[in-house]
C-alpha cells in the first residue's frame, strides 16, 4: 500500500448485556480517531466526538459502566449525520491513508450507521484489520484483545479502555508491532 497515513478509528456504541439493544440496532455514540503519518508513525491529528443515538437514546447502565460515557454526553452531542460532516471536513487534508481498526467491528458499525441514516460513508479507503495483522506478524496463536495486546507489547494502557479516543491512541501505539517493525518481548512468548 502506498499510504502516507494510517487512520486509526475506534467507535463506541450503544450496547446492553441483557439483549435490549440488538446488534443490528447498536449505534455509534463516540468517534475516536487518530491520524498517524506512515513514515515515523507519529500521531499528527486527532478527532473525537460524542454522537446522539436515536434508536435507543437512553444508555443502559452496562453501556455507561463499560465506556464511561454518560447520558449527558450523548444528549448534548450532535446527530450522526452532523458528526460525519465534521469528520469528513477533518479528513479532507489527508489524501492517501489506510483505515485501521482493531478487528472488523468498527468498519461494520460505520457501514450500518451510514446505511441507517442514509449518509455516504465518509471513508473511501482500504481497511486494515490491525488485530489480525498483529497476530500474523507477531506469530501469535490467537488474536488478542486490545488491552492484552498493549500488555504483550510491554506497555501500560493509556487512558480509559472502551473510550473511543483512548482506544484509538493505544492502537496507534501498537502500529510498530502490527507492521512488523518491532517484535514483542518476553511477555508475548507464552502467547505464541
Amino acid at each position: 500500500m502506498n499510504a502516507t497515513h494510517y487512520l486509526v478509528i475506534d467507535f463506541e456504541a450503544t450496547c446492553c448485556d441483557q439483549g435490549t439493544v440488538p446488534r443490528g440496532q447498536m449505534e455509534i455514540i463516540e468517534v475516536g480517531a487518530v491520524m498517524v503519518e506512515a513514515g515515523g508513525l507519529a500521531i499528527v491529528g486527532e478527532f473525537q466526538r460524542f454522537v446522539r443515538p436515536v434508536r435507543h437514546p437512553r444508555l443502559t447502565d452496562f453501556c455507561t459502566q463499560l465506556t464511561s460515557i454518560r447520558q449527558q454526553d450523548v444528549e448534548a452531542a450532535l446527530s450522526f449525520p452532523a458528526v460525519m460532516d465534521e469528520f469528513k471536513a477533518w479528513l479532507r487534508p489527508y489524501r492517501m491513508f489506510v483505515f485501521c481498526s482493531w478487528g472488523d467491528y468498527d468498519r461494520k458499525q460505520l457501514e450500518q450507521d451510514c446505511a441507517f441514516h442514509r449518509v455516504p460513508c465518509p471513508i473511501q479507503a482500504p481497511h486494515l484489520n490491525v488485530k489480525q495483522l498483529m497476530a500474523e506478524r507477531q506469530q501469535l496463536r490467537k488474536r488478542p484483545g486490545l488491552g492484552e495486546a498493549v500488555r504483550l507489547a510491554g506497555l501500560q494502557f493509556a487512558g480509559t479502555h472502551h473510550r473511543g479516543i483512548d482506544d484509538a491512541r493505544n492502537i496507534a501505539r501498537l502500529l510498530p508491532y502490527v507492521l512488523g517493525e518491532a517484535r514483542l518481548g518476553g511477555a508475548a512468548a507464552a502467547a505464541r
